[in-house]
């Protein structure tokens, strides 16, 4: 990061001059820190959409121009060419792996797999109705109990390293046995042999009497959806992930708030809007012209859902990858979900219309995801929980990089009141 001239800012008829500092992708903005100091005036900006709230270095994303790349490498290319497992460590160290690094650390998710037994007590604790969500973040931070953290003021290397690939491993655990709480099965426990992706399938989908088969086409569609929810950048989740972690919060306490924040629709919720959509409007004839034309009604509350996005301007990049990985899925497999085709009516629809491409309204990757996790058989109420599990490295990173940063300090927002002003207190007998 480069400090290049300075900007000026005239207020109360004086001028005050503000760093301007450049990024390595030419991404320009205005050192506001010492604002207040020297004038006693904050910034309002609504949802921190004009803020930068940190220097990173992990995720690179041009929403005009439809970029995303994950410490320089595009999105395209590690979807395509890469697994689930080395992203993360690209993500969390900064480099892709040696073959022998990338060994190691397969290998090491294997033992920490296994969950504390004394924990099943507390999946026997929740109704079969509780949200997967609620179990997964529930049991993420009550980790902190049962394997204690690492030292906030001075961690080791080994002691987080040993505490990323825990994370990691038990998260995939616990996502599987909140699944299997829910539709009243017994958890099957993680197996030895199996990779990272096919350990979670297996332990999604057998049972004491069916051994799920696992097909070589769900293991690649669903390694190419972690890889693409990995990181985005400072988004909301992330954003609280750093927030908790600043007041030197532990690993497990500040995921736990990212998870939590992930849940809401407007975030990691949004695909299940998605399917919903779509099956209404199945339910209702396929009619896809009625739908749009609903969407354009400014009186009408119908909202396309899975278009647009908070940054992208133009077509999602990951949106391009997951489409096409849809259609492969569902032919490999022989699936012929009517979902699927009035997904594709409904795109070339909105694509085509003016109205939609003058306020940014394309496909973004909630659009198809849904579809791809309905072919493999995980359920809606889970849709939000496996974002969580491939979104967990991009959360590790930047808790890594927040705490690494020289510097840095406890996040704390400023705001403009806009209370009553100065009041005497009256006591209630007098009123």
């Amino acid at each position: 990061m480069e400090q290049h001239e300075n900007a000026k800012v005239v207020l109360d008829g004086n001028t005050f001059e503000l760093p301007i500092i450049v990024g390595t992708e030419g991404e320009k903005g205005i050192d506001i820190s010492r604002l207040r100091s020297i004038t006693n005036y904050v910034t309002f900006d609504h949802g921190f959409g004009n803020t930068s709230n940190c220097a990173s270095a992990i995720t690179y994303l041009d929403g005009e121009a439809g970029v995303l790349r994950y410490r320089g490498y595009p999105i395209e290319q590690l979807a395509e060419q890469s697994s689930f497992i080395e992203t993360a460590y690209l993500l969390v160290y900064g480099e892709l792996p040696t073959s022998e690094q990338l060994r190691e650390f397969s290998e090491s998710f294997n033992e920490p797999s296994m969950l504390h037994e004394d924990m099943k007590n507390f999946f026997n604790g929740f109704p079969s109705t509780a949200h997967p969500m609620a179990i997964l973040a529930s049991m993420v931070c009550s980790l902190s109990a049962y394997y204690p953290g690492i030292d906030m003021m001075n961690p080791t290397k080994a002691d987080f390293d040993r505490i990323v690939v825990m994370l990691m491993s038990k998260v995939r655990t616990i996502a599987a046995f909140a699944y299997k709480k829910s539709i009243g099965e017994p958890f099957v426990y993680p197996r030895q042999d199996l990779e990272y992706i096919p350990n979670f399938l297996n332990m999604m989908f057998s049972s004491p009497t069916h051994q799920y088969k696992i097909y070589d086409e769900v293991v690649q569609a669903l390694k190419v959806l972690l890889i693409l929810h990995a990181d985005h950048e400072q988004n909301c989740s992330t954003s609280t992930v750093r927030l908790v972690g600043s007041s030197w919060a532990n690993l497990y306490a500040s995921i736990t708030a990212g998870i939590c924040a992930l849940w809401g629709p407007l975030h990691g919720g949004a695909n299940e809007a998605v399917i919903e959509m779509l099956e209404q409007i199945h339910k209702d004839g396929g009619d896809v012209d009625k739908y749009i034309n609903m969407a354009k009604d400014k009186s009408n509350r119908f909202r396309l859902m899975g278009f647009g996005h908070r940054v992208y301007k133009s077509y999602d990049p990951r949106a391009k990858i997951i489409k096409q990985c849809a259609h492969d899925l569902l032919d490999k497999l022989g699936i012929n979900d009517p979902l699927l085709e009035i997904a594709v009516k409904l795109e070339e629809k909105v694509l085509q219309d003016s109205y939609f491409a003058e306020r940014n309204l394309y496909p973004n990757v909630d659009f198809y995801s849904g579809i791809i996790y309905k072919a493999i058989g995980i359920p809606m109420k889970m849709f939000t929980v496996m974002f969580s599990i491939g979104r967990l490295p991009g959360w590790i990173a930047h808790w890594k990089e927040m705490m690494e940063s020289p510097g840095a300090k406890i996040g704390r927002p400023r705001q403009i009141y806009v209370g009553p002003n100065i009041r005497d207190y009256v006591p209630i007998t007098r009123r």
